[in-house]
């Protein structure tokens, strides 16, 4: 029987977008659609806010270096964090990893060693702690947040045994270049000053998000977050990422623990503590998913300034320093909840 001969007339054609509700998004809507933008639109607002409220304080050049320096450590360790959320893990050592690597790079250089092989021990005590992390995790079959907990206990212990529960600042004769890496600066417009660290934050950012935009390892840690078992069965090594990631996030935090080091110009083992709140505080606001499956370079760098550019603000208002605590965990569960509204949105 021959076929039916098609209609011309457009008002007999159905479209299937309405019916199934979908609807092909303008790259306008797309980056209003994430929550980095939302948290950008937040930045802006408070910054233009405090100007407006403290205009002989806040917009600065002295305040502005202050703010990206402080923001730029966590922004570094809320890179790797990203990473390990994204998977849908969680690592609560990023702190205690960097009091270790702070101890290890300040004895390298207190015995005369030069900043670069200080720098490389530091690194290497950050990759070691995290690869123990994804070993425990992906292989012993340990949850992240049990595994990385009692690493928080052990290498905060060991980096107290081995300063001797002492503070170290004497750096020898490589201490005036390793304490350039964290404490230089670059002028770019009169007193206007980048600080070290915060071009450091800035460089691996783009790298991480041209990785997690391109690259087969940053789909597939992505894919992992979303689907473990299915990204297990189209072939992805699940096992193997996820101790990278864990051990990407060591050495973020060991970068991080060299360059505090580098500024501050005296290791202690209780550097970085607390800083695990932050880290993943910052990484959530700026739109990872602690579920998995999700996340954002430039989200987690945005998350700690969101953080400070507040905590500065709180200070100069004149707000007592101990209810900062308490705006970071509101804000971590508003942005918890707008991920939640913005997935229920999309679904």
């Amino acid at each position: 029987m021959p076929a039916a001969p098609k209609s011309t007339d457009p008002d007999d054609e159905v479209s299937i977008a309405p019916i199934l509700g979908v609807q092909e998004k303008t790259a306008l809507q797309r980056i209003v659609a994430t929550q980095s933008f939302w948290v950008t639109v937040a930045l802006v607002v408070v910054c233009i806010v405090m100007t407006i409220l403290q205009p002989q304080s806040f917009p600065t050049p002295e305040n502005f270096y202050n703010i990206t320096r402080n923001f730029s450590f966590i922004g570094i360790v809320a890179l790797g964090m990203s990473a390990v959320i994204a998977v849908g893990e969680i690592d609560l050592s990023v702190g205690s990893i960097m009091g270790l690597v702070a101890v290890a790079c300040g004895l390298t250089l207190e015995a005369g060693y030069p900043a670069a092989a200080a720098v490389a021990v530091g690194l290497l005590v950050g990759a070691v702690v995290g690869l123990v992390n994804g070993l425990l995790v992906a292989y012993a079959g340990l949850s992240s947040f049990v595994a990385t907990l009692g690493m928080l206990s052990i290498a905060r212990s060991l980096a107290v045994v081995l300063s001797g529960n002492r503070m170290i600042y004497q750096f020898g004769p490589s201490g005036a270049a390793f304490k350039r890496l964290g404490g230089g600066a670059l002028t770019i417009f009169g007193d206007l000053q980048l600080s070290n660290p915060l071009l450091f934050a800035i460089g691996l950012t783009v790298l991480l998000g041209i990785i997690y935009r391109i690259s087969a390892w940053g789909q597939h840690v992505l894919a992992i977050g979303g689907n473990q078992q299915a990204a297990s069965l189209t072939g992805v090594p699940v096992k193997r990422i996820k101790v990278q990631v864990f051990v990407m996030s060591g050495l973020s935090a060991a970068f991080a623990s060299v360059l505090t080091l580098g500024w501050t110009g005296s290791a202690i083992n209780a550097l970085g503590s607390g800083y695990e709140l932050l880290a993943i505080s910052a990484a959530v606001i700026g739109g990872a998913k602690l579920l998995g499956g999700e996340a954002s370079a430039y989200g987690a760098l945005l998350g700690a300034a969101l953080i400070f550019v507040i905590r500065n603000a709180l200070l100069m208002a004149g707000v007592d320093s101990n209810w900062q605590g308490t705006f970071v965990g509101v804000f971590l569960i508003l942005a918890v909840y707008l991920g939640k509204f913005r997935g229920a949105i999309r679904d």
